[in-house]
């Protein structure tokens, strides 16, 4: 009788409201930190899937390059510049943060109102520029506030729960689906200036999230395991991190290449393929003209990226260097089409850019995934932010190569299309 009535009280005991808070204060974190990385990352999606329209609206008319063989001319439709240049303004300023930012004082608020005011002010620059130096500048600015915000909130990352990382995987990638198809869609109706200036609400979104939705940490502080399963006061114990030295700092970095090197050579070899080659893919006489090829082809690029960081949770790759043997296959490929035409159908050439997608998302979240379980926690906030140098690193590559390969390329004739 005595353990019915115990059973008895123990349904009807209410949930302990510490750990009701403690599940909200959980899933408003791992939301927020969605968002985040669903905003950071917006503006750096736009601008590249901008890149086609921005060159050939600031930086004048495509030129054709052709030659006639048997009274027939063949010729490219080529932009006078390669897309590979808005990458590089897309990705250098972010690179110099990433290598900065770690070294310098985590004022972590400072930091995230500086985001939100250059991504507003690049939008604006891109949106309104009368000349293209003015619309590269602003693609630079929209740069910064993306590095910044992604050195800052990976590092930041660590004071929450591990889930964190799963999540702003997923909202990076998040950013690439939605970033890609809102400026795909909308230019079908609004002009290209139009569509950017609509897309300021992203910054406000991102202001939100962290500062009403995030859920702050009341010090900087490392939350430590405590021994046993104690009672509810035991659960957590907080210690002061110490501010580690430059020299202390340095020291870490030559144990953090094995995550680097395979990261860096992943974003190099779908970077190539993504602002090297898309442009110079033209499948004519189908439902898209040449310019909507290349915005949908970087749609479908950013559909396969957040399947993938969607899914560590699911799925979890330790060897990040098979990744990059297989995106090198993709752009040997895709090379090869550029310069042959050998596919006979876009839906082909659809899913071998889902897959490039998916080998580049799979390399960034399980990286990061797998250095938040192994790299200890006292080093975790600079080595995550040090780390994201290496896709930049691998990102600015490609573009410099990509563009004398745009120029070598759209110095050949056209070739016609098997099948």
């Amino acid at each position: 009788m005595s353990t019915d009535k115990e059973l008895s009280g123990t349904r009807n005991d209410p949930i302990d409201p510490e750990t009701q808070a403690e599940k909200r204060k959980k899933w408003r974190n791992l939301i927020a930190f969605w968002i985040l990385g669903l905003c950071n990352n917006y503006g750096y999606v736009v601008m590249l899937s901008a890149a086609h329209d921005i060159i050939e609206s600031k930086f004048g008319s495509t030129s054709s390059s052709s030659e006639t063989t048997n009274n027939t001319t063949t010729s490219r439709d080529c932009n006078t510049l390669s897309t590979g240049a808005i990458l590089l303004a897309d990705i250098i300023p972010s690179l110099m943060t990433k290598i900065v930012a770690p070294f310098l004082p985590f004022f972590v608020h400072l930091r995230l109102l500086s985001c939100v005011i250059l991504a507003a002010s690049g939008f604006v620059m891109v949106a309104l520029a009368a000349s293209e130096w003015l619309a590269i500048l602003g693609v630079i600015v929209t740069s910064l506030s993306s590095g910044l915000g992604e050195v800052t909130l990976l590092g930041y990352s660590h004071f929450f729960d591990k889930n964190v990382i799963s999540t702003w995987s997923s909202g990076t990638g998040g950013a690439g689906v939605i970033g890609a198809v809102s400026y795909a869609g909308l230019t079908l109706w609004l002009s290209t200036e139009n569509t950017i200036l609509v897309m300021l609400i992203v910054p406000v979104i991102e202001a939100i999230a962290f500062w009403i939705i995030l859920v702050h940490p009341n010090e900087t502080a490392l939350p430590v395991s405590s021994l046993g399963n104690g009672s509810k006061e035991n659960k957590k114990e907080v210690i002061a991190i110490p501010e580690k030295t430059l020299k202390e700092k340095l020291a870490i970095v030559p144990g953090l290449l094995k995550y680097m090197i395979p990261i860096g050579l992943v974003y190099l070899f779908e970077y190539f393929i993504n602002q090297g080659l898309f442009e110079l893919i033209d499948f004519e006489g189908i439902w898209l003209d040449h310019a909507a090829q290349y915005r949908w082809l970087q749609v479908d690029y950013q559909i396969g990226v957040f399947i993938s960081r969607s899914s560590v949770n699911l799925v979890t790759i330790n060897r990040i260097w098979i990744m990059a043997a297989l995106q090198f296959v993709n752009v040997i490929i895709m090379t090869f089409e550029t310069l042959y035409f050998y596919i006979p159908n876009i839906w082909i050439v659809f899913a071998i850019v889902l897959w490039e997608g998916l080998l580049g998302g799979g390399a960034y979240v399980n990286t990061f995934y797998k250095m938040s379980k192994e790299v200890p926690a006292e080093d975790r906030e600079f080595s995550l932010g040090i780390t994201t140098m290496a896709d930049s690193i691998g990102i600015a590559l490609a573009g410099w190569i990509a563009m004398p390969v745009h120029n070598a390329i759209c110095k050949l004739p056209q070739p016609t299309r098997l099948g």
